[in-house]
């Protein structure tokens, strides 16, 4: 054979596999999302993939979308369940607390009020971070630190009325008395969560929005809970028969 001559090789590129899912071929397409939240992200891919890829698909080809995106609403649809059990459980627990439906729905106002700060300490750092499922767990969070500041206060308030004060001197004497520990409590638990919040290690995307959330609610909600509960109270107690009418709960 002459040195010359040149063997030509024809090679067919395909894939090293054939995948079956539900006895139908599969094909996986995988792709990062940096610098956007998942949900808006493929919430667009879908309305392109649709208007442009869909129509020239063979007959029996469909799309689907796994991954973390899959994850993400398989948890945002178990939170759907969960969140309004967990509100319906704790405002149970106050009203046998209490006894009085009136002083269950003084101190579970405070979790709208915690939940309001949380929000807005998200739309201030809408541009690191948006709405995840790290900062839902954080708005569950929220939900016991208000409830538990409001406790406190409606607690002694309650106390000092059975002792014989008068509804408005219980509530000026119950709140100012119950100021240090509402201020520890949003104290404590927000900086503990400033390392959190700053972080920009591995793992910060999640640490991020929670921790951000428990700040900012908290703040709002010791804030409110000062401001709000107390003209609350004073709104929905204002027509009972004095002293003797109040329920005596245990002063925490």
């Amino acid at each position: 054979m002459p040195l010359s001559a040149v063997a030509r090789i024809s090679v067919t590129t395909g894939p090293r596999e054939v995948v079956h899912r539900n006895g139908k071929r599969n094909v996986v397409v995988t792709f990062n999302v940096r610098g956007r939240d998942i949900g808006s992200f493929v919430a667009e891919a879908q309305r392109a993939v649709e208007q442009k890829v869909t129509p020239s698909l063979p007959a029996g080809t469909s799309v689907e979308w796994g991954g973390q995106f899959e994850t993400m609403n398989e948890t945002w649809r178990r939170l759907g369940v969960i969140v309004p059990v967990g509100f319906f459980l704790i405002f149970v627990l106050l009203y046998s607390t209490f006894g009085s439906l009136r002083d269950a729905i003084t101190v579970f106002s405070g979790v709208p009020l915690a939940l309001t700060g949380g929000i807005v300490a998200l739309w201030l750092r809408r541009g690191d971070m948006n709405l995840s499922i790290s900062a839902g767990v954080g708005f569950i969070a929220l939900s016991g630190v208000a409830v538990l500041n409001g406790l406190v206060m409606v607690s002694f308030i309650n106390h000092l009325r059975a002792e014989g004060l008068s509804l408005d001197d219980a509530i000026l004497r119950g709140s100012l008395t119950r100021l240090r520990p509402v201020l520890m409590t949003a104290l404590v638990a927000s900086l503990g969560f400033v390392p959190m919040a700053l972080a920009t290690g591995p793992g910060a995307e999640v640490q991020k929005p929670l921790a951000t959330v428990v700040i900012g609610g908290i703040v709002s909600s010791s804030l409110l809970t000062l401001l709000v509960l107390p003209g609350l109270y004073r709104l929905l107690h204002r027509g009972a028969a004095g002293p003797q009418s109040v329920p005596r709960a245990p002063a925490v």
